[in-house]
């Protein structure tokens, strides 16, 4: 397999089919170009109806050409597809899908993607009637099969007053998808990731919970939910059907996947419990507090001046790594087959984080434990380092880089354990 590529440094092709969400192409580029990445826009005729050439090579700092006979004695309908380390088209139209799935070369977009030798990722945007038509349906099933990646639209609101599927996802969706894409692993030259997870039902969970003292004020914790985040589009990246149980994350739901938006232990706990068993795959990512307040004041705690600070009882939240684990092994049938943990430490007098990390694996019991050392500075941040244990305490592996390299390198494992393990009917 290739290594894994980032967007700092790559050659992007964006490609801008012919719609009304053109306009949000603009906000991807630029975000391509603060990545570090070296983009190339080539727009569709009919896109410049929609936004004009200007706009194109003022963000990308490239010129913009869309036709095959501009440049002809550098032959840029071959050179620049296969030159490109990825092409992202924003959005890709109901007429530019089918152009695309017949291998039509009609004009310099179509063209580059006939040639194209790095992973294509195509953002579809269109009314719902158009998605869902069996003629787009059978263009999105035939592109996937070769190896393009077609992320799924949103649901939401249309042109006009029209709501449904079809919408274009958020730019920073539409990023995240991409690099996803970019950094999987892949088999051969084509470039297209590997779908080693190819109808795996994987359930995350992701971000932090937070535990209610009264109407204003809650226990919380540090997490961003950026890991678990980077999980799902890795996942989705590699054919997965991805659900996340997402605690208080304020991040774009990644296309394609299911979400379920929890605050609290007990509501990820109860989310955790109905979704797992119709996972293959379990991956519990989410910082769960470990206590919460015994009791809830209905009204806001007040400060009262000669008085000392109120004491606030806490009690045990459910352990829902360890209980996941249990029912696995009380009914095998209606569990995940393969359960990954995380575990954030930060040693003590006595151990350092690594032993206490190995605990805690041989404790819970799941089958990867991602142990994360938390002087290493990990909430909020962008990169991650990480080991990974196995229910024993043993490494079998280690992963350095970007929270996305971190995903797939995690993955990796999965992919690897879930040869020996039967996935269900």
């Amino acid at each position: 397999m290739t290594a894994a590529r980032a967007l700092a440094g790559a050659r992007v092709i964006v490609g801008v089919g012919g719609g009304i969400a053109a306009y949000k192409a603009a906000h991807v580029v630029r975000g391509l170009v603060a990545s570090g990445a070296e983009v190339r826009v080539i727009p569709t005729a009919s896109s410049l109806e929609f936004v004009g050439a200007a706009t194109w090579e003022a963000l990308s700092h490239q010129r913009v050409i869309t036709s095959v006979f501009e440049d002809v004695d550098q032959v840029a309908h071959v050179r620049l597809g296969q030159e490109a380390d990825l092409v992202l088209v924003v959005p890709a139209t109901a007429d530019l899908l089918a152009r695309v799935r017949m291998g039509r070369a009609d004009d310099l977009l179509a063209a580059t993607l006939l040639v194209a030798r790095g992973p294509v990722v195509l953002a579809p945007a269109m009314h719902t009637e158009m998605w869902l038509h069996p003629a787009t349906v059978e263009n999105v099933e035939v592109l996937r099969s070769r190896g393009t990646t077609v992320l799924e639209p949103a649901v939401g609101r249309l042109t006009g007053p029209d709501t449904g599927p079809g919408r274009l996802p958020e730019p920073e969706a539409i990023l995240a998808a991409a690099a996803a894409v970019l950094a999987a692993p892949c088999e051969d030259a084509s470039g297209a990731p590997v779908r080693d997870l190819q109808g795996v039902r994987v359930l995350v969970s992701a971000g932090g919970t937070r535990e209610e003292i009264d109407p204003v004020r809650y226990i919380a914790n540090h997490s961003s939910g950026k890991q678990g985040w980077a999980l799902a589009h890795a996942a989705l990246a590699r054919g997965a059907q991805v659900t996340l149980v997402a605690a208080n994350v304020e991040l774009e739901t990644p296309p394609g996947a299911e979400r379920v938006d929890v605050r609290s232990a007990a509501e990820l706990a109860a989310a955790v419990a109905e979704q797992r068993e119709q996972a293959d795959v379990l991956v519990m990512a989410a910082a769960v507090a470990d206590f919460t307040p015994t009791t809830r004041s209905a009204a806001k705690i007040k400060k009262v001046d000669g008085q000392d600070a109120p004491a606030i009882p806490l009690t045990r939240t459910p352990d829902v790594l360890r209980g996941s684990v249990l029912a696995r092994n009380e009914d095998p049938g209606t569990a995940p087959r393969l359960i990954v943990g995380f575990a954030a430490e930060t040693g003590s007098e006595h151990e350092s984080s690594l032993e206490l990390a190995r605990q805690k694996a041989r404790r819970k019991g799941a089958d990867l434990l991602v142990f994360n050392d938390l002087t290493a500075g990990v909430f909020g941040a962008d990169s991650n380092s990480v080991r990974i244990l196995d229910a024993a305490g043993a490494d079998v592996g280690e992963v350095t880089g970007s929270k996305l390299h971190v995903a797939h390198g995690v993955l990796d494992q999965v992919v690897a354990l879930l040869g020996d393990v039967p996935l269900q009917a």
